[in-house]
């Protein structure tokens, strides 16, 4: 792995990743002498197909088995629910 100073990648950028992509070996960029980025040739996979990779890998788990926009109450079982739940409330502490 060639290694390589953060001011020169700056200035020769374009180069090194052309030469990257061609040869296959990776460049460690330093600041400092410490390393702050490595620059790897990519893979076959464009970034679309990664997407796609990401996003669809769970399209096989969930299976639909009902109606999941209808409620399973009536109207009229869901006035009554509510109307049960505010009789509490307007009763009072019991004594």
């Amino acid at each position: 792995m060639r290694t390589m100073a953060a001011g020169e990648f700056k200035a020769k950028c374009l180069a090194v990743m052309d030469e990257v992509n061609s040869t296959g070996e990776s460049v460690l960029v330093t600041k400092r002498g410490k390393p702050v980025a490595r620059i790897l040739p990519s893979e076959d996979r464009t970034l679309s197909e990664c997407a796609e990779s990401i996003f669809g890998s769970l399209r096989h788990m969930g299976v639909i088995t009902g109606d999941i926009v209808s409620s399973e109450f009536t109207d009229e079982e869901w006035d009554e629910m509510f109307d049960e739940k505010w009789d509490r409330f307007e009763k009072g502490p019991t004594e």
